[in-house]
Protein backbone atom coordinates (compact mmCIF):
# COMPACT_ATOMS: atom_id res chain seq x y z
CA UNK A 1 0.00 0.00 0.00
CA UNK A 2 0.90 3.78 -0.93
CA UNK A 3 1.28 6.60 2.01
CA UNK A 4 -1.07 9.19 1.17
CA UNK A 5 -2.64 12.23 2.70
CA UNK A 6 -6.26 12.83 2.05
CA UNK A 7 -5.52 15.20 -0.69
CA UNK A 8 -3.48 12.50 -2.70
CA UNK A 9 -6.25 10.13 -1.98
CA UNK A 10 -8.80 12.10 -4.05
CA UNK A 11 -6.45 12.55 -6.40
CA UNK A 12 -5.72 9.14 -6.66
CA UNK A 13 -9.35 7.58 -6.41
CA UNK A 14 -9.68 10.65 -9.87
CA UNK A 15 -7.10 9.38 -11.03
CA UNK A 16 -8.18 5.64 -11.26
CA UNK A 17 -12.01 6.32 -12.41
CA UNK A 18 -10.32 8.94 -15.35
CA UNK A 19 -8.16 6.00 -16.64
CA UNK A 20 -11.06 3.31 -16.35
CA UNK A 21 -13.27 5.66 -17.68
CA UNK A 22 -13.26 7.79 -20.65
CA UNK A 23 -16.78 9.29 -19.70
CA UNK A 24 -15.49 10.03 -16.06
CA UNK A 25 -14.60 13.87 -16.59
CA UNK A 26 -13.19 16.54 -13.92
CA UNK A 27 -14.17 20.43 -13.66
CA UNK A 28 -14.50 23.72 -11.87
CA UNK A 29 -12.74 26.91 -10.90
CA UNK A 30 -8.84 26.23 -11.16
CA UNK A 31 -9.04 22.56 -11.19
CA UNK A 32 -7.44 22.13 -14.29
CA UNK A 33 -3.68 23.97 -15.14
CA UNK A 34 -3.68 25.20 -11.62
CA UNK A 35 -4.56 21.99 -9.88
CA UNK A 36 -6.82 23.19 -7.53
CA UNK A 37 -6.46 25.74 -4.61
CA UNK A 38 -5.28 22.52 -2.27
CA UNK A 39 -4.19 20.87 -5.16
CA UNK A 40 -6.65 17.89 -5.34
CA UNK A 41 -6.45 17.95 -8.78
CA UNK A 42 -3.11 18.71 -9.71
CA UNK A 43 -1.41 16.40 -12.83
CA UNK A 44 -4.89 15.47 -13.54
CA UNK A 45 -5.26 18.18 -16.73
CA UNK A 46 -1.37 16.76 -17.82
CA UNK A 47 -2.21 13.24 -18.10
CA UNK A 48 -5.86 13.38 -19.54
CA UNK A 49 -6.16 16.04 -21.24
CA UNK A 50 -7.91 19.32 -21.54
CA UNK A 51 -10.95 17.93 -22.48
CA UNK A 52 -11.37 16.20 -19.53
CA UNK A 53 -9.69 18.09 -16.63
CA UNK A 54 -10.55 21.76 -17.37
CA UNK A 55 -11.34 25.00 -15.42
CA UNK A 56 -14.10 26.72 -15.64
CA UNK A 57 -15.90 30.80 -14.75
CA UNK A 58 -16.33 31.86 -11.32
CA UNK A 59 -20.33 30.47 -11.95
CA UNK A 60 -21.24 27.79 -9.48
CA UNK A 61 -24.85 27.46 -11.03
CA UNK A 62 -23.01 26.86 -14.20
CA UNK A 63 -20.77 24.61 -12.64
CA UNK A 64 -23.23 22.02 -11.40
CA UNK A 65 -25.55 22.81 -14.33
CA UNK A 66 -23.54 21.88 -17.26
CA UNK A 67 -22.53 18.40 -15.01
CA UNK A 68 -26.61 17.68 -14.88
CA UNK A 69 -26.19 17.94 -18.76
CA UNK A 70 -23.37 15.60 -19.10
CA UNK A 71 -25.22 13.06 -16.77
CA UNK A 72 -27.66 13.05 -18.12
CA UNK A 73 -26.37 12.63 -21.67
CA UNK A 74 -24.26 9.63 -19.96
CA UNK A 75 -21.26 11.15 -18.85
CA UNK A 76 -19.85 10.47 -15.04
CA UNK A 77 -18.85 14.39 -14.60
CA UNK A 78 -16.81 15.10 -11.32
CA UNK A 79 -17.51 18.70 -10.41
CA UNK A 80 -15.54 20.44 -7.94
CA UNK A 81 -16.72 23.24 -5.99
CA UNK A 82 -13.61 25.32 -4.10
CA UNK A 83 -15.15 26.07 -0.57
CA UNK A 84 -18.72 24.69 0.09
CA UNK A 85 -19.37 28.47 1.93
CA UNK A 86 -19.86 28.94 -2.24
CA UNK A 87 -21.95 26.23 -3.30
CA UNK A 88 -25.22 28.12 -2.25
CA UNK A 89 -25.59 29.52 -5.83
CA UNK A 90 -25.87 25.84 -7.30
CA UNK A 91 -28.06 24.62 -4.92
CA UNK A 92 -31.50 25.24 -6.88
CA UNK A 93 -29.40 23.04 -9.03
CA UNK A 94 -28.43 20.39 -6.96
CA UNK A 95 -32.43 20.57 -4.98
CA UNK A 96 -34.62 21.33 -8.14
CA UNK A 97 -32.63 19.29 -11.07
CA UNK A 98 -29.88 17.27 -10.16
CA UNK A 99 -31.39 15.23 -7.10
CA UNK A 100 -35.22 14.90 -8.70
CA UNK A 101 -33.85 13.64 -12.76
CA UNK A 102 -34.84 10.35 -12.14
CA UNK A 103 -38.33 11.38 -10.71
CA UNK A 104 -39.46 13.20 -12.87
CA UNK A 105 -38.39 11.45 -16.13
CA UNK A 106 -39.65 8.40 -14.28
CA UNK A 107 -36.08 6.75 -14.72
CA UNK A 108 -35.68 7.94 -18.06
CA UNK A 109 -32.63 10.06 -17.20
CA UNK A 110 -30.40 9.92 -14.48
CA UNK A 111 -27.69 12.49 -12.86
CA UNK A 112 -24.42 10.28 -12.18
CA UNK A 113 -22.58 13.13 -11.31
CA UNK A 114 -20.71 13.87 -8.21
CA UNK A 115 -19.74 17.53 -6.33
CA UNK A 116 -16.90 17.45 -4.32
CA UNK A 117 -16.43 20.52 -1.83
CA UNK A 118 -14.17 21.44 1.03
CA UNK A 119 -15.87 21.81 4.43
CA UNK A 120 -15.59 23.29 7.73
CA UNK A 121 -13.24 24.95 9.69
CA UNK A 122 -9.73 24.60 11.55
CA UNK A 123 -7.63 26.51 9.26
CA UNK A 124 -8.61 30.21 10.02
CA UNK A 125 -10.55 30.54 6.84
CA UNK A 126 -13.40 32.97 8.42
CA UNK A 127 -16.89 33.10 7.83
CA UNK A 128 -16.48 32.53 4.06
CA UNK A 129 -14.18 29.70 3.98
CA UNK A 130 -15.20 27.34 7.20
CA UNK A 131 -18.88 26.52 6.92
CA UNK A 132 -20.29 23.02 7.42
CA UNK A 133 -23.63 22.69 5.19
CA UNK A 134 -24.21 18.73 5.02
CA UNK A 135 -27.38 19.47 6.80
CA UNK A 136 -29.08 21.65 4.04
CA UNK A 137 -28.49 18.55 1.59
CA UNK A 138 -29.64 15.82 3.47
CA UNK A 139 -32.97 17.35 3.26
CA UNK A 140 -32.91 16.63 -0.46
CA UNK A 141 -34.71 13.53 -1.67
CA UNK A 142 -32.37 11.72 -3.92
CA UNK A 143 -28.99 13.09 -3.22
CA UNK A 144 -26.70 11.24 -1.31
CA UNK A 145 -24.54 13.46 1.13
CA UNK A 146 -20.73 11.66 2.08
CA UNK A 147 -18.08 12.78 4.32
CA UNK A 148 -15.00 11.08 4.58
CA UNK A 149 -12.65 11.45 7.74
CA UNK A 150 -9.20 10.05 6.48
CA UNK A 151 -7.34 9.11 3.32
CA UNK A 152 -8.06 5.11 2.90
CA UNK A 153 -12.34 5.94 3.27
CA UNK A 154 -11.77 9.33 0.90
CA UNK A 155 -10.19 7.13 -1.78
CA UNK A 156 -13.16 4.34 -1.68
CA UNK A 157 -15.72 6.44 -0.76
CA UNK A 158 -14.91 8.95 -4.19
CA UNK A 159 -14.73 5.65 -6.23
CA UNK A 160 -18.39 4.63 -5.00
CA UNK A 161 -19.41 8.31 -5.40
CA UNK A 162 -18.38 8.63 -9.13
CA UNK A 163 -19.55 5.13 -10.07
CA UNK A 164 -22.68 5.86 -8.12
CA UNK A 165 -25.93 6.40 -11.21
CA UNK A 166 -27.60 8.84 -8.67
CA UNK A 167 -25.50 12.44 -7.52
CA UNK A 168 -23.76 12.44 -4.89
CA UNK A 169 -22.18 15.55 -2.79
CA UNK A 170 -18.75 14.66 -1.95
CA UNK A 171 -17.69 16.79 1.23
CA UNK A 172 -14.45 17.17 2.49
CA UNK A 173 -12.72 18.04 5.62
CA UNK A 174 -10.12 20.46 4.79
CA UNK A 175 -8.57 20.65 7.82
CA UNK A 176 -7.88 16.64 7.92
CA UNK A 177 -6.31 16.61 3.80
CA UNK A 178 -2.94 16.66 5.21
CA UNK A 179 -3.56 14.78 8.57
CA UNK A 180 -5.25 13.61 11.35
CA UNK A 181 -6.66 16.49 13.72
CA UNK A 182 -8.19 16.40 17.52
CA UNK A 183 -9.10 19.74 18.08
CA UNK A 184 -6.15 20.64 19.63
CA UNK A 185 -4.67 23.72 17.73
CA UNK A 186 -1.48 24.14 20.13
CA UNK A 187 -0.05 20.46 19.21
CA UNK A 188 2.35 20.02 16.42
CA UNK A 189 0.53 18.81 13.49
CA UNK A 190 0.51 15.18 12.51
CA UNK A 191 0.83 13.78 8.93
CA UNK A 192 -1.65 10.91 7.58
CA UNK A 193 1.59 9.06 6.30
CA UNK A 194 2.61 7.79 9.95
CA UNK A 195 -1.36 6.80 10.24
CA UNK A 196 -2.71 3.70 9.62
CA UNK A 197 -5.40 5.01 7.83
CA UNK A 198 -2.79 6.95 5.47
CA UNK A 199 -2.25 3.71 4.03
CA UNK A 200 -3.79 3.15 1.03
CA UNK A 201 -4.29 0.71 -1.59
CA UNK A 202 -2.89 1.31 -5.40
CA UNK A 203 -5.88 0.88 -8.34
CA UNK A 204 -9.22 0.89 -7.74
CA UNK A 205 -11.10 -0.12 -4.40
CA UNK A 206 -14.72 0.97 -3.25
CA UNK A 207 -16.14 1.74 0.30
CA UNK A 208 -19.88 1.20 0.51
CA UNK A 209 -21.60 4.65 0.69
CA UNK A 210 -23.90 3.02 3.34
CA UNK A 211 -21.78 1.71 6.04
CA UNK A 212 -20.16 2.93 9.21
CA UNK A 213 -16.82 1.96 10.23
CA UNK A 214 -16.21 2.29 14.26
CA UNK A 215 -13.12 3.55 15.29
CA UNK A 216 -13.10 2.91 18.82
CA UNK A 217 -15.35 -0.24 20.52
CA UNK A 218 -16.72 0.01 23.99
CA UNK A 219 -19.81 -0.25 26.33
CA UNK A 220 -20.35 2.27 28.34
CA UNK A 221 -21.18 5.15 25.25
CA UNK A 222 -22.19 5.92 22.06
CA UNK A 223 -20.20 8.56 20.28
CA UNK A 224 -21.77 9.32 16.70
CA UNK A 225 -19.48 11.40 14.95
CA UNK A 226 -18.34 12.20 11.15
CA UNK A 227 -15.28 14.08 9.21
CA UNK A 228 -12.88 16.14 12.12
CA UNK A 229 -14.81 15.77 14.40
CA UNK A 230 -14.40 12.28 14.19
CA UNK A 231 -11.07 12.82 15.96
CA UNK A 232 -12.42 15.09 18.46
CA UNK A 233 -13.85 12.04 19.62
CA UNK A 234 -11.36 9.54 19.39
CA UNK A 235 -9.12 11.23 21.59
CA UNK A 236 -11.43 12.21 24.18
CA UNK A 237 -12.11 8.41 24.97
CA UNK A 238 -8.77 7.64 24.93
CA UNK A 239 -7.85 10.91 27.10
CA UNK A 240 -10.91 9.97 29.59
CA UNK A 241 -10.34 6.18 29.98
CA UNK A 242 -13.85 5.05 28.88
CA UNK A 243 -15.45 2.04 27.00
CA UNK A 244 -17.18 3.88 24.06
CA UNK A 245 -17.85 2.66 20.69
CA UNK A 246 -16.92 5.78 18.27
CA UNK A 247 -19.01 5.44 14.94
CA UNK A 248 -17.55 7.30 11.92
CA UNK A 249 -21.07 7.65 10.17
CA UNK A 250 -19.19 8.51 6.74
CA UNK A 251 -22.46 8.58 4.77
CA UNK A 252 -25.10 10.90 6.31
CA UNK A 253 -27.93 9.66 3.32
CA UNK A 254 -27.78 6.96 2.78
CA UNK A 255 -27.00 6.60 6.85
CA UNK A 256 -26.43 3.25 8.43
CA UNK A 257 -28.93 3.38 11.14
CA UNK A 258 -28.85 -0.32 11.46
CA UNK A 259 -24.99 0.50 13.35
CA UNK A 260 -26.45 3.32 15.00
CA UNK A 261 -28.87 1.36 17.06
CA UNK A 262 -26.80 -1.19 17.50
CA UNK A 263 -24.40 0.38 19.10
CA UNK A 264 -26.59 2.93 21.41
CA UNK A 265 -28.64 -0.72 22.56
CA UNK A 266 -25.58 -1.84 23.74
CA UNK A 267 -24.32 1.11 25.83
CA UNK A 268 -27.58 2.54 26.58
CA UNK A 269 -25.76 6.28 26.10
CA UNK A 270 -25.10 8.95 22.91
CA UNK A 271 -23.36 11.73 22.39
CA UNK A 272 -23.63 13.08 18.69
CA UNK A 273 -20.75 15.74 17.78
CA UNK A 274 -20.81 17.80 14.85
CA UNK A 275 -18.76 20.98 13.81
CA UNK A 276 -22.03 22.23 11.73
CA UNK A 277 -24.19 24.78 13.34
CA UNK A 278 -26.55 23.58 16.15
CA UNK A 279 -30.01 24.60 15.17
CA UNK A 280 -31.71 22.41 12.21
CA UNK A 281 -28.22 20.80 12.49
CA UNK A 282 -27.27 17.07 11.89
CA UNK A 283 -27.25 16.28 14.81
CA UNK A 284 -30.99 16.86 15.33
CA UNK A 285 -32.03 14.39 12.70
CA UNK A 286 -29.44 11.65 14.40
CA UNK A 287 -30.91 12.56 17.88
CA UNK A 288 -34.07 12.09 16.86
CA UNK A 289 -33.68 8.64 15.16
CA UNK A 290 -31.89 7.67 18.25
CA UNK A 291 -34.70 8.38 20.26
CA UNK A 292 -36.97 6.91 18.21
CA UNK A 293 -35.39 3.60 17.84
CA UNK A 294 -33.53 3.01 21.13
CA UNK A 295 -35.89 5.01 23.75
CA UNK A 296 -36.38 2.03 26.01
CA UNK A 297 -32.50 1.12 26.30
CA UNK A 298 -30.88 4.80 26.63
CA UNK A 299 -30.17 5.35 30.39
CA UNK A 300 -29.29 9.42 30.08
CA UNK A 301 -30.82 12.33 27.82
CA UNK A 302 -29.14 12.03 24.20
CA UNK A 303 -26.33 15.04 24.38
CA UNK A 304 -25.01 17.38 21.48
CA UNK A 305 -22.22 18.98 20.86
CA UNK A 306 -21.76 21.67 18.18
CA UNK A 307 -20.72 24.36 16.89
CA UNK A 308 -22.55 27.91 17.57
CA UNK A 309 -26.02 29.16 16.09
CA UNK A 310 -23.54 32.32 14.60
CA UNK A 311 -21.00 32.96 11.64
CA UNK A 312 -18.00 31.25 11.56
CA UNK A 313 -15.97 34.11 13.55
CA UNK A 314 -12.29 34.73 12.46
CA UNK A 315 -11.04 36.10 15.91
CA UNK A 316 -12.59 33.26 17.97
CA UNK A 317 -12.26 30.09 16.04
CA UNK A 318 -11.30 27.60 18.91
CA UNK A 319 -14.49 28.89 20.94
CA UNK A 320 -16.56 27.98 18.07
CA UNK A 321 -14.95 24.97 17.26
CA UNK A 322 -16.26 21.85 18.98
CA UNK A 323 -12.99 20.60 20.36
CA UNK A 324 -12.29 18.47 23.39
CA UNK A 325 -13.07 20.17 26.26
CA UNK A 326 -16.82 20.91 25.13
CA UNK A 327 -17.41 17.11 24.46
CA UNK A 328 -15.93 15.82 27.88
CA UNK A 329 -17.94 17.63 29.30
CA UNK A 330 -20.95 16.51 27.40
CA UNK A 331 -19.60 12.69 27.87
CA UNK A 332 -19.42 13.64 31.48
CA UNK A 333 -22.90 15.30 31.88
CA UNK A 334 -24.21 11.63 29.89
CA UNK A 335 -22.10 9.58 32.23
CA UNK A 336 -23.32 11.06 35.56
CA UNK A 337 -27.19 10.97 34.60
CA UNK A 338 -28.75 8.15 36.41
Amino acid sequence: MAKMSMIEAIRDAMDVKMTEDRDVLVFGEDVGYFGGVFRCTAGLQEKHGLHRCFDTPISEGGIVGIAIGMAANGLRPVAEIQFADYIYPAYDQIASEASRLRYRSNGDFTAPLTIRTPVGGGIYGGTTHSQSPEALFTHISGLKTVIPSNPYDAKGLLISAIEDNDPVLFLEPKRLYNGPFDGDHQKPSVGWKSHELGEVPEGHYTVPLAKARKITEGNELTILAYGTMVWVAEAVVKNMGISADVLDLRSLLPLDLDAIVESVKKTGRCVIIHEATRTSGFGGELSALVQEHCFYYLEAPIQRVTGWDTPYPHAQEWAFFPGQKRLTRAVKTVMKAA
